[in-house]
């Protein structure tokens, strides 16, 4: 496996995240539907959010850029760049407080 510059990855995404009307982009950076373990970059456009939907199994967000919040029922977590954060397995949203980009780690199992 070859070295991904995740800095880069992140740019092209958010310049594909503001070139959409809902203002984001994923891509897979390792793993796919069939591997056990899947790791996914989102760019999110300040003020567009991933609306709320189920957890994916064990599951964090890796903070690369901006600031966002996660939303699970009554509660909310704030990150931003370089923080880690650990998903609830209940349904959850993510809102981008700045434009932003994350890593989704999800291990399945």
């Amino acid at each position: 496996m070859s070295p991904s510059s995740l800095s880069a990855l992140s740019e092209e995404q958010l310049t594909l995240a503001y070139a959409t009307d809902s203002g984001r982009s994923a891509r897979t950076v390792h793993g796919g539907a069939a591997s056990p373990l899947r790791q996914t970059l989102i760019a999110l456009v300040a003020g567009n959010a991933l609306a709320e939907h189920a957890s994916p199994g064990d599951a964090t967000l890796q903070v690369l850029r901006g600031r966002v919040r996660l939303v699970a029922q009554d509660r909310s977590w704030s990150g931003e760049a370089g923080d880690l954060l650990a998903i609830p397995d209940a349904r959850h949203a993510l809102h981008a407080d700045e434009d932003s980009v994350v890593l989704l780690t999800v291990a399945r199992g």
